[in-house]
């Protein structure tokens, strides 16, 4: 049985550009997501005489929201007979970390 030899890119010349415009698209794509917060300055709060991002106390009250779905299935008895509760209790975190953004941040 005859073996072929290893494709590479010298030998398929449109796949470098491609490769070669979907970098510059990912850099440019980048560089946009980047100056997100330049307008206004970082969302964020003064405690204690340092700025910290609104996303940090958000994720502390997923945090606590997942926490306390997990005692809440604990208390009820869900957790013999709730299958992937790792993802339950997550997903409520999530949740209640995203609604609560949106009522405290959206304009």
């Amino acid at each position: 049985m005859k073996r072929r030899p290893p494709v590479s890119r010298r030998t398929q010349p449109g796949l470098r550009c491609a490769a070669g415009r979907a970098r510059i698209l990912l850099v440019a794509l980048a560089a946009a997501t980047v100056s997100g917060c330049a307008r206004r300055g970082a969302p964020s709060f003064a405690f204690f005489g340092a700025f910290f991002p609104d996303w940090m106390l958000l994720s502390g009250i997923g945090i606590l929201a997942a926490i306390g779905t997990r005692v809440v299935l604990i208390a009820t008895g869900l957790t013999e007979v709730m299958p992937l509760q790792l993802l339950v209790c997550v997903s409520v975190g999530l949740t209640i970390a995203t609604f609560t953004w949106l009522l405290w941040f959206g304009t």
